[in-house]
């Protein structure tokens, strides 16, 4: 029985368009400047581009002194924390003990970050591990090509190689904490099986998995000794990656993935399935036959390889149809992204090489630098968590995309390359938004109730990267800078003002306001903290020099708005529509 109590299956915010139906329609490829920001499925939208656009600005006079704003600031932005990390700076002993001998130009490196240090010295075993697993995969499905008929497309043949692998893997990166991992799995397996299309089933679901989180945070992972003194030696066994816990958030949110596709399609409160090769936006709602929801299945999807460490994160559904129907990917397509990312890690390279503002953060080391080096040091410790992700997750990324899976992408924009509160949310972790929109933010009642929703929304995420006060104050922070973009939205929408010629530039001044708001509240959880970022607001009010220099940071601000609105505008010309 269906009724009203079963719990809404959540659609995506904007409507499916007819073209996005369209599965046999060829990629559009960005032309021109847009090339420079990754594609992503379902962003090309031909009624956008059949629209009206403002001529483009790119040659006017108003951008050409754009232009002479960008060839000043930027040089300097990267000159004052090059400057600050040189041997003859005074502050220099205070962080020197924090670097690394590096390889690029006779440097030292900044490889203080223990998040990307785990990643920057594990690449080359990763690199090794992902070609034994593409490499036996390969002949795996050579000899299965042999057994099965040759009119049979999906993939469903490759489940057994991945749970195998999977198991493998696990017990190599985890030794015997591969077990805890099993048994999680299995009891969340057992509770969703057991509610099937029960109201209960959402709320067990969500519940269980709230408490391993808790209780792996608390128990730092459990230990065989705590059960029984036999099983100590158990705990000798600690494998490559002993701390399993860290990464099972990620491994959490598939577990919750299942159980919520699991109980829609229970109650079939899914879309109709069309038959044929499923667009983006339709894997994850479509249901599946509830055949499909089997363990053997659900393994391969929550310790999926590629996709197990770090994401990005795909939904049960999703996965599952691209193994069912297999989606079409170029090896232009992939190389092409292989050059993305080889780009991205060398960017950082260079920066860490360079810039030791990872060290000079950490050390505190800070001490007589004026508003605008502080303010530079703050920019790149941002900067540097945005390629610390970006890097691994497009490394994990790319190897699902040679594996023939179609995950979502990450990181959309630059980080340097949004204005919007709402737009920086859906770009960064992107695959994280497309999940908690799925299963929390539309269950919740999303844009009925905006800001209550994003409110419980940021605190989950905020709780869910780290129990910790730092990033409950990063939640509640970004939780209360989207009320103004939501208030100008409302006050000053762009259809009734759109056509205005002050309007443009009104909206540059606020999204200014946006861009002071997003670095705050993001220096506060991921880079210095309360305290850190205390003394960096006291530094830039105290003096009239830091006020000075707010003044100019903010017109350079309102300069990058501006061509950040063009290139948007850019893109719809060409009927792209990224959302962010």
């Amino acid at each position: 029985m269906l009724g009203d109590a079963v719990l809404e299956m959540p659609s995506d915010l904007r409507p499916t368009a007819t073209f996005e139906l369209d599965s046999t329609q060829r990629a559009y490829r960005p032309k021109g400047i847009t090339r420079l920001t990754v594609d992503i499925p379902s962003s090309y939208n031909p009624e956008r581009r059949a629209g009206e656009h403002p001529t483009p600005r790119w040659r006017t006079p108003e951008f050409i002194g754009y232009y002479v704003a960008f060839a000043l600031a930027v040089p300097l932005m990267v000159w004052i924390p090059y400057r600050l990390s040189t041997p003859s700076h005074p502050n220099y002993p205070f962080y020197e003990s924090s670097l690394s001998p590096g390889w690029l130009f006779g440097r030292q490196v900044d490889n203080s970050d223990r998040q990307y240090r785990a990643f920057r010295n594990g690449l080359l075993p990763l690199i090794l591990l992902a070609s034994a697993f593409l490499g036996f995969k390969y002949l795996y499905t050579l000899v299965a090509h042999k057994t099965r008929p040759s009119s049979d497309s999906n993939r469903l043949f490759i489940v057994p190689f991945l749970v195998t692998f999977s198991t493998v893997m696990l017990f190599t990166l985890h030794g015997s904490s591969a077990v805890k991992v099993f048994v999680i799995l299995t009891a969340n397996y057992a509770l969703v099986k057991a509610c099937g299309g029960s109201k209960a089933g959402p709320v067990l679901t969500w519940v269980f998995n709230a408490l391993v989180l808790f209780s792996n945070e608390r128990y730092t992972g459990y230990r065989y000794a705590d059960l029984h003194p036999w099983l100590a030696t158990l705990d000798a066994w600690e494998g490559l990656y002993p701390r399993w816990y860290v990464s099972f958030n990620i491994t959490m949110l598939r577990l919750v993935s299942f159980g919520m596709d699991y109980y829609w399609a229970c109650n079939r409160a899914g879309l109709p399935d069309t038959g044929g090769v499923l667009p983006d936006k339709l894997r994850s709602r479509v249901n599946h036959d509830l055949e499909t929801y089997s363990y053997a299945n659900y393994l391969a999807y929550a310790i999926y390889p590629p996709l197990y460490i770090a994401g990005p994160i795909m939904t049960f559904n999703d996965f599952m149809w691209q193994l069912r129907r297999p989606v079409s990917l170029s090896w232009r397509a992939t190389l092409g992204y292989l050059v993305r990312f080889v780009a991205c890690i060398m960017t950082l390279e260079f920066i860490l090489h360079f810039m030791y503002v990872v060290a000079i953060k950490d050390r505190k080391a800070w001490g007589g630098y004026s508003a605008a080096e502080l303010c530079m040091v703050g920019f790149w410790n941002l900067i540097v968590v945005w390629l610390k992700l970006l890097v691994p997750w497009r490394f994990f990324r790319l190897w699902a995309l040679a594996d023939g899976m179609d995950p979502p992408e990450n990181m959309v924009r630059c980080m340097a390359n949004n204005y919007s509160t709402l737009g920086f949310w859906r770009a960064w972790h992107r695959s994280y938004n497309l999940w908690i929109i799925r299963y929390i933010y539309v269950p919740l009642g999303g844009t009925r109730n905006r800001v209550v929703t994003s409110v419980l929304v940021f605190t989950f995420v905020a709780l869910w990267h780290d129990l910790s006060f730092k990033l409950l104050a990063w939640g509640w922070l970004v939780s209360l800078f989207i009320v103004p973009e939501i208030t100008a939205r409302y006050l000053l929408p762009s259809s009734r003002f759109g056509d205005k010629g002050w309007y443009r530039h009104v909206c540059a001044a606020g999204a200014v306001l946006n861009i002071l708001m997003m670095m705050t509240a993001n220096l506060v959880g991921f880079v210095i903290g309360t305290d850190g970022i205390k003394y960096m607001i006291r530094q830039i009010i105290d003096s009239w020099q830091g006020i000075q220099f707010m003044l100019i940071a903010c017109a350079c601000l309102f300069v990058g708005v501006q061509v950040m609105f063009e290139y948007r505008e850019e893109e719809a010309r060409q009927g792209i529509y990224r959302r962010c």
